[in-house]
């Protein structure tokens, strides 16, 4: 079996050997410019489903817009758990270089399990390049470096105002005409109303300051619904902040929905700004379990498929009793069609 270029959402792949990923990596451990981290290791020689190509992604180092990742998928539903990165909470979807995958068949025979000693040493390579010195802050400190960090200089910037990259959706198979059309024509309006001023990117509050509250503690596995956009609205600022942290337009459509708490985030690595920095947290953030942002109402950054958990505080939040199982329940992951991966 050879690798296969041209990879498209459903194909049936898997993960190369070890020794083959390695002899594709350059000096910093990545295959233009996009790092293989330790956290992939685990998958070698196991078989996904791609989801989607990594055509048209959102930049969130630069906020430039949209970036290409060339020759670059993401399969299944496949996330970084953090292990080797300072058990960061971001929970990013991992991306794939099609060198580091090759295209398979049901039938095709399945590969030998590979040897620890063979996966220790992929690992220890990659687990060099997890952090480097560099500016933070206007310091010179020990910065981590993954995927996110390293994204923008491995991507290809996209105008906003070009419509090839969004009929590339379509034509590249990440999503449906009907889907491509509708998004489509939501940027159309959207955008040019967004460079007069007239559609903010965040949602504008009218507290001053953020009001106080009790925390609920909640933990991992408790139900919550999300409150109306009226109460939400009540505890944001002019810039739609909540001691920092923002409420995205990508939320609003969950608000009245129940979901059960994912996990409760106290660190993760800022991308922003190639900062590389660990933010500890502290205040309250938890990610719910199938809360996503769909990339279908992010401006400027139309169609990306990162799938990014947003941060709840927990006065955005009510606990709820477990729900009945044919409650407004969305289940996790959930794709930009709308259907599981």
């Amino acid at each position: 079996m050879t690798t296969q270029r041209g990879l498209r959402r459903g194909d049936l792949v898997e993960v190369v050997g070890p020794s083959e990923i390695l002899a594709t990596l350059d000096e910093n451990g990545a295959v233009g410019g996009l790092p293989f981290m330790p956290e992939m290791v685990q998958y070698c020689g196991q078989r996904f489903v791609v989801d989607c190509r990594a055509d048209k992604v959102c930049d969130t180092v630069k906020y430039t817009g949209s970036l290409r990742l060339a020759d670059t998928v993401l399969l299944g539903a496949l996330r970084c758990n953090g292990s080797r990165h300072g058990g960061c909470q971001a929970d990013c979807r991992l991306f794939w270089k099609e060198a580091w995958l090759r295209s398979v068949t049901e039938s095709s025979p399945t590969t030998a399990p590979y040897r620890p000693q063979e996966l220790n040493i992929l690992a220890q390579h990659a687990a060099l390049h997890v952090k480097r010195t560099g500016q933070v802050e206007g310091h010179l400190k020990e910065r981590w470096v993954c995927q996110l960090t390293e994204m923008f200089k491995a991507g290809a910037h996209l105008s906003v105002w070009d419509p090839r990259p969004y009929l590339n959706e379509y034509a590249n198979g990440n999503v449906t005409l009907g889907h491509c059309l509708r998004v489509s024509a939501r940027a159309a309006i959207e955008e040019p109303m967004r460079r007069l001023g007239l559609m903010p990117i965040f949602v504008k509050g009218t507290a001053v300051r953020a009001p106080a509250y009790e925390s609920s503690n909640l933990q991992p596995g408790d139900w919550v619904q999300v409150r109306s956009m009226e109460e939400i609205i009540a505890t944001l600022n002019p810039k739609g902040q909540n001691r920092g942290l923002s409420f995205d337009r990508e939320m609003v459509p969950y608000c009245g929905r129940i979901f059960r708490v994912r996990q409760r985030i106290s660190r993760f690595i800022d991308d922003c700004q190639d900062n590389g920095r660990m933010v500890e947290m502290a205040t309250d953030a938890v990610t719910l379990e199938g809360a996503v942002c769909s990339g279908e109402l992010s401006q400027q950054r139309w169609f990306c498929p990162r799938r990014i958990f947003p941060y709840w505080r927990e006065c955005w939040l009510r606990r709820v009793p477990s729900p009945a199982p044919q409650s407004d329940l969305v289940p996790e992951p959930v794709t930009s069609e709308g259907a599981a991966s």
